[in-house]
């Protein structure tokens, strides 16, 4: 699908068209094909189709009940939604050779839904290419492979995995080769190029870094990335999870957005300064006019980079063995300094954005913050010169001096804010801001209705 699509009728195709696809597909063992689209939480559901359903399917075939699921803003007397799978990001699962995976947007209606969350992000696509932009975006992957116990806790897969301070431990990444090695086969397969591989600061924690691609491929990648490593995980007999914090004493864990902007008319990074580096960071005035946007809206934008209640046991100083989280605290940039929100890396060309966790729905935290980067080139914005400081050892004096504001420090906090920020509104739309508006205040409620282990261990007996 095309991003003008997004704005339009369903996408139509010609019999000649699907047919041939509907060959290829055939050709390489495929059986059935996964009708997949994401919910609220960038989940990926589906129904599937054999093979000679294909051309029915890529028309819209598959419907759904949007009030079986969250985020959707349905109830069972509306209308079935429809899928209609992008032809372009259709992949073939090299872990279940019969079957391809093939994501695409709602309609209801003939009409864009506006509470589908790859819409969401196609529309922000179309808007930066009007301007001339490619949203480029890379996503760092880390999670843990864990066993889970009667009562429904987990711990790392290994019990020999122990060290304090086990990032980067050569023994914790051999031992674990086997299903790691499992994965990067499937990725390669699959055309992402996996560059890097380790063991991460957490026991039982992972990280995999492959190519960056355009915004909404990459979304895509990370619904089927965790898709993949649970059916990984779970053929050896662990899970994966990818919750913020499973433990309080290790680290979390991150999906950094590593971004740029690139030329439609070349594919040249838009972020890489020609001459003038007005603070001396390595990129463009664009990017820090990018950044800038994202430090504006810092607030709003972690209410969907960072979206559950757990997410906020991360962006803390401290709360690991290693004696660091790793996890940004302040809304401030940087260059190659992991202590702030927004790193510039000294290698290339683009913006992290560490306020990003692994249970991010990436199509809506893509689309919110280019979103704000858009907005903030329009304005000509100027995010200040970086902080060369370790955020992290400043006073609560030291960071007032420097204008620093913080994090939201709860769910809450990020939920209010999101609500404040009009640029919310205009991304989402009026159904889709209400409903994550009213979800997440339900959640947060549901949090807070719950009594913990820790209020047991603290007050069972104390009084």
């Amino acid at each position: 699908m095309s991003d003008q699509e997004a704005s339009a009728a369903p996408p139509t195709y010609s019999d000649y068209e699907l047919g041939e696809l509907q060959k290829a597909l055939a050709q390489v063992g495929i059986e059935y094909v996964m009708a997949t689209y994401a919910d609220g939480h960038g989940i990926a559901k589906c129904k599937s189709v054999p093979i000679g359903h294909f051309a029915d399917m890529m028309r819209g075939s598959e419907l759904f009940t949007g009030a079986a699921l969250d985020l959707l803003g349905q109830s069972p007397a509306d209308d079935e939604l429809a899928v209609y799978p992008d032809p372009q990001a259709i992949e073939p699962l090299p872990w279940r050779p019969a079957v391809a995976f093939a994501p695409g947007n709602l309609y209801l209606r003939g009409k864009p839904y506006p509470m589908c969350s790859r819409t969401v992000l196609t529309q922000q696509m179309a808007r930066a290419r009007e301007r001339g932009f490619i949203f480029n975006l890379g996503m760092e992957t880390e999670f843990y492979f864990v066993r889970i116990d009667d009562r429904g806790r987990p711990a790392p897969w290994n019990p020999r995995d122990t060290l304090a301070k086990p990032c980067y431990d050569a023994i914790g990444m051999l031992e674990s080769l086997d299903f790691l090695d499992e994965m990067v086969r499937y990725m390669n397969k699959m055309g992402w190029d996996v560059h890097s591989f380790d063991h991460e600061d957490g026991n039982g924690q992972y990280e995999f870094d492959f190519s960056y691609t355009d915004a909404l491929s990459m979304a895509d990648r990370f619904m089927l990335f965790r898709m993949m490593a649970k059916e990984v995980a779970r053929n050896h007999g662990y899970e994966a999870t990818f919750m913020p914090k499973p433990f309080s004493d290790k680290t979390g864990g991150g999906a950094h957005f590593n971004m740029s902007l690139a030329s439609v008319a070349d594919g040249a990074n838009l972020f890489a300064p020609k001459g003038e580096d007005r603070y001396g960071c390595g990129i463009s005035e664009l990017g820090y006019q990018f950044l800038a946007g994202i430090l504006r809206h810092a607030p709003a934008i972690v209410a969907v980079t960072c979206p559950t209640v757990n997410s906020y046991k991360r962006l803390v100083k401290q709360g690991s063995m290693s004696g660091s989280t790793w996890a940004p605290v302040f809304i401030s940039y940087g260059r190659n300094n992991r202590t702030h929100m927004l790193r510039l890396p000294t290698k290339s060309p683009r913006v992290e954005s560490r306020a990003v966790d692994a249970s991010v729905n990436a199509y809506l935290g893509a689309a919110l913050v280019l979103a704000a980067g858009l907005e903030a080139i329009e304005a000509g914005a100027d995010p200040g010169p970086p902080i060369d400081l370790d955020m992290y050892t400043q006073s609560d004096e030291q960071i007032a001096a420097l204008g620093v504001g913080r994090l939201p420090r709860t769910l809450q906090e990020a939920i209010d804010a999101f609500e404040a920020d009009p640029l919310t509104l205009e991304v989402f739309g009026p159904d889709l801001h209400r409903a994550y508006i009213d979800f997440k205040h339900a959640e947060w409620d549901d949090f807070h209705n719950s009594v913990s282990d820790w209020e047991w261990q603290r007050y069972l007996t104390l009084y």
